[in-house]
């Protein structure tokens, strides 16, 4: 699985806006009295899951060097 630079900024467009979208669902539920802190962990956990995609994509448009 080869990658273009243009694919990869695609999936990173698309891991970043839903790292947004669960951003805001999360200040959403951990402001509400009634929060459910089973599913704000399985949110935050899914957040950083996404940030760790993230990471990951990025280190593939960083061209290799030779040592």
């Amino acid at each position: 699985m080869h990658e273009t630079p243009e694919r990869i900024a695609e999936i990173l467009a698309d891991l970043r806006t839903q790292h947004r979208d669960l951003d805001d669902a999360v200040a959403r539920l951990a402001e509400s009295p009634a929060t459910n802190q089973l599913q704000l962990t399985r949110l935050k956990k899914r957040k950083l899951s996404l940030k760790d995609q993230i990471a990951w994509w990025e280190s593939k448009l960083i061209p290799d060097l030779d040592a």
